[in-house]
C-alpha cells in the first residue's frame, strides 16, 4: 500500500499536468484556493486523472465532501486497500 507522502508525489504530478500553471507543491492542508488555476473545470480533470491513474471511481458524495488534499489522499488510500 502507498504512503500519504508517496500519493502528494503522484498527486503533485497530476496536479501540474491538469492546471499547467508551472510546479505545483502539494500538503495534507492545501485546498483550492491555495493554488493558482485550480478551478472548478480543472477540478473536474484532476478527479478524472485521478481516477484513471488509480483505476477506480468515486462517488458524487466522495468528491463533494473532499475539504482538502489531505481528504482526497486518504480517500485514495481507502479505496486501493
Amino acid at each position: 500500500m502507498k504512503t500519504q507522502l508517496q500519493i502528494i508525489e503522484e498527486l503533485n504530478e497530476i496536479f501540474t499536468e491538469v492546471i499547467d500553471e508551472g510546479e505545483v507543491s502539494l500538503t495534507l492542508e492545501t485546498t483550492a484556493n491555495d493554488v493558482d488555476g485550480w478551478d472548478s473545470l480543472n477540478h473536474i480533470q484532476i478527479i478524472y486523472a485521478v481516477e484513471k491513474k488509480y483505476g477506480f471511481k468515486f462517488t458524487l458524495p466522495e468528491i463533494q465532501n473532499l475539504k482538502n488534499v489531505g481528504d482526497l489522499v486518504n480517500l485514495i488510500i481507502e479505496k486501493t486497500k
